[in-house]
């Protein structure tokens, strides 16, 4: 036994589109992050530059009082008239320092500095205040306020430095950092699960309708009953509008099948009795049965077109092409007719281009066959329908004969040749796309006029 290798072969699995609730999750959440991120940006470099403005403040406020007790001594250099307002300022190594230098003077120095001194740099020139980090004592950075002044009585530009370590400032952005870390973490991660909450119930009803569609598939129910929110609802209408479509379209091809079914059975009893029996007329009998089954075939068959072509959203046909058409093809079957058109050319109907050549085929032929010679076909459109009036100049159908004649069989002239189902069928098909025909009285051309009206086309 032959075995084919494709069957060892591992099948390729389905790939999914993913979950609609992870989706709207990691959405969030990405997008949760971003605006936390920026924003925590954004506040961490509005309160750093808050707290160092109040930490440079404060060494302005001493830099003041520093220039403000300056004054010059005998010897030309400059000293302080009282005490510093800081008592950081006498303690060594305290991290709060001063210094005042003066061009061929001796740097007049906090005792704070001790050992050592700040550098003086030549990098400005003007009497403002400048700010500024250094890194010039080892394992202490500093942060520097520094000012060139002209004293009283000295020609000499004096530059009075106040530094203070910058451990204290430091110390304060990092506990900031800290708690705005945390408080932004747990921000970002009570919104995440928030967004979580808010993915998971707003698409439960979502996980509703699948398990409605379940047990519908499962026979437990036939339609979706349970109450769904309004955005939801439209979608479970639409559902239960196809469903009942589907059943439709079901219960027609039932009764279609039971009607063919119907329809063969006599003409299959005939010509089997009249086989059994040995009728001399057998062959006869047989050839008018089977035109009679064919008849009716062919009557099911074009009905099973149009339901099936029905479904289609996008059924749209041109009304003119279409009657051109028909028109060029009875033109050669009825030379002796004369077919006139008019109305409105742009015109379109909701119909299947096949099925509209049919209906307007059989119109048409039925006025050429049993008319006088003339056919005049008019086309108009209304707001929601489109009007086709085909008229002749034959001898007409009595009003009380006008319903029967869209019988299955039913016929005009019995001694013209033709099935009799070319009106059934026309008004079969008009009625599956939700359209009509109507039989009346030419008042034109004094025979009979069919007026058919199709769904306008969008």
């Amino acid at each position: 036994m032959a075995v084919k290798l494709s069957s060892f072969l591992p099948r390729p699995r389905r790939r999914g589109t993913g979950s609609l609730t992870r989706r709207m999750i990691v959405v969030a959440a990405i997008w949760i992050v971003l605006l936390l991120g920026f924003g925590g940006l954004a506040l961490d470099r509005v309160l750093a530059n808050a707290i160092t403005r109040n930490f440079d403040a404060q060494l302005d406020y001493l830099l003041t009082a520093l220039i403000a007790s300056a004054e010059i001594g005998p010897d030309g250099e400059a000293y302080l008239n009282r005490p510093p307002a800081d008592q950081r300022f006498l303690e060594p190594y305290s991290g709060l320092y001063f210094q005042i230098s003066g061009q061929d003077f001796d740097p007049f120095r906090s005792r704070s500095l001790w050992d050592r001194a700040l550098q003086v740099r030549a990098a400005h020139r003007d009497f403002q205040v400048h700010t500024y980090d250094s890194a010039e004592f080892e394992a202490e950075n500093l942060r520097i306020l520094e000012r060139d002044v002209r004293l009283p009585g000295s020609p000499v530009r004096w530059r009075f430095q106040v530094a203070q370590s910058r451990a204290a400032l430091d110390e304060q952005i990092g506990v900031l950092r800290q708690t705005m870390v945390r408080s932004f973490g747990a921000l970002g991660l009570g919104l995440i699960a928030m967004a979580a909450l808010q993915a998971f119930y707003g698409l439960w009803p979502l996980r509703r309708v699948r398990k409605a569609i379940a047990a519908i598939r499962s026979g437990e129910k036939s339609r979706i009953e349970a109450r769904f929110p309004q955005e939801i609802a439209p979608l479970t209408a639409e559902l239960n509008d196809l469903l009942a479509h589907n059943e439709m379209q079901a219960e027609e091809a039932r009764r279609h099948a039971g009607n063919l079914a119907h329809a063969l059975k006599t003409p299959l009893t005939v010509v089997t009795n009249a086989a059994t029996a040995g009728s001399p007329d057998l062959a006869a009998t047989v050839v008018r049965e089977v035109t009679v089954m064919r008849r009716q075939v062919d009557h099911h068959l074009a009905r099973a077109r149009a339901i099936g072509r029905r479904s289609s959203a996008q059924a749209r046909a041109q009304v003119w092409p279409s009657l051109e058409a028909v028109e060029r093809a009875v033109d050669r079957l009825y030379e002796h007719v004369t077919i006139d058109l008019a109305g409105d050319k742009a015109a379109s109907v909701r119909v299947e281009r096949q099925d509209l050549d049919e209906m307007l085929g059989n119109l048409i032929e039925n006025a050429a066959k049993y008319g006088g010679g003339r056919v005049f076909v008019t086309v108009k459109a209304n707001p929601d329908c489109v009007e086709i009036e085909v008229e002749d100049d034959g001898r007409g159908i009595p009003e009380a004969e006008r319903a029967g004649i869209f019988d299955r069989g039913a016929r005009l002239d019995l001694e013209k040749p033709g099935t009799g189902l070319g009106l059934a069928i026309v008004r079969d098909v008009a009625e599956i796309y939700g359209g009509s025909i109507g039989l009346e009285e030419s008042e034109d051309l004094g025979g009979l006029l069919a007026r058919l009206k199709l769904p306008i086309g969008g």
